[in-house]
């Protein structure tokens, strides 16, 4: 472990007994889970395997990332080229979205997921159940908002997407473009950092709707600052339920998760006392 992995537990280790002990009456009954990547810790993120098992698995939401290929297709795949999850290296704004296609995305997951391909954007749409939410991580930039609007509408799904994204000035066209959908800032918040104040007044300035922070930088101040910027708040990633548990105790609207199956069964949505929460924390601690 590296010392700043090493200091990021420690410091949140300390924040979980912190609001435990003081800021408990923030806590949420209804913290949203959205699967990253799909249900990605057993199946190979961002596959049509990956999203249907986060529905079987109960998450509210699903996370997705979104590229435009050559042929302006909007494929889900994170990365800006093929290599890691297909081991044949293609750049994804390059190529043809049948090409990207060809690819075998699942075998290096396990052979059990040998011939997935990288979907289209609208075989996820496709998915998506009454009540369910798609959230779309734009990785390029707002060349990809003309044809996103044509694939929503054509998909009937429009008002169950999120749109979220790192570029800031993609992320303000996007919510120009899309008034009516909801707009957040993803930012790996620097620990230490003190900046709870900027990042939500930074995030209002430009109309979005809300922040999507690493959860390790979630403290109460940063919590009770976007609240009063009238903001929503989410966290991404987390995997280990006392950490949600936390999470929760602050008043957060969702937790973003590898393992929805474990969010759900743990109950770090909703029926999960706090007191529960505080015996399950201080086990994992």
């Amino acid at each position: 472990m590296t010392s700043k992995a090493f200091l990021a537990r420690v410091y949140a280790r300390w924040l979980r007994g912190w609001s435990r002990l003081v800021f408990w009456r923030s806590v949420r009954a209804d913290v949203k889970i959205i699967a990253h990547r799909g249900a990605s810790y057993l199946a190979p993120e961002n596959t049509l395997a990956s999203v249907k098992l986060a529905w079987e698995q109960g998450a509210d939401a699903v996370e997705v990332d979104v590229h435009l290929t050559r042929d302006h297709g909007i494929v889900v795949i994170h990365d800006p080229t093929t290599g890691r999850t297909a081991g044949t290296d293609l750049e994804v704004a390059a190529t043809d979205a049948s090409a990207l296609r060809s690819l075998d995305v699942g075998s290096l997951k396990g052979p059990q997921f040998r011939g997935e391909r990288i979907p289209l954007l609208e075989e996820v749409l496709d998915t998506v159940p009454a009540g369910g939410r798609l959230f779309l991580e734009i990785k390029c930039g707002p060349e990809i908002l003309p044809i996103l609007h044509e694939t929503l509408i054509r998909s009937g799904k429009r008002a169950q997407v999120v749109l979220i994204g790192f570029d800031l000035a993609t992320m303000k066209a996007a919510k120009e473009s899309f008034p009516d959908v909801p707009a957040y800032w993803l930012c790996d918040k620097t620990l230490w950092r003190p900046s709870r104040y900027v990042l939500a007044a930074t995030a209002k300035a430009h109309g979005l709707d809300g922040l999507n922070v690493h959860w390790s930088g979630i403290t109460w101040g940063f919590a009770r600052a976007v609240r009063r910027a009238g903001l929503k708040l989410f966290a991404w990633t987390v995997d280990d339920p006392a950490d949600a548990a936390r999470l929760r105790t602050l008043g957060i609207d969702g937790i973003t998760t590898n393992r929805p199956d474990l969010m759900v069964a743990s109950g770090s949505r909703t029926g999960y006392d706090l007191g529960r929460d505080q015996d399950s924390d201080s086990k994992g601690a």
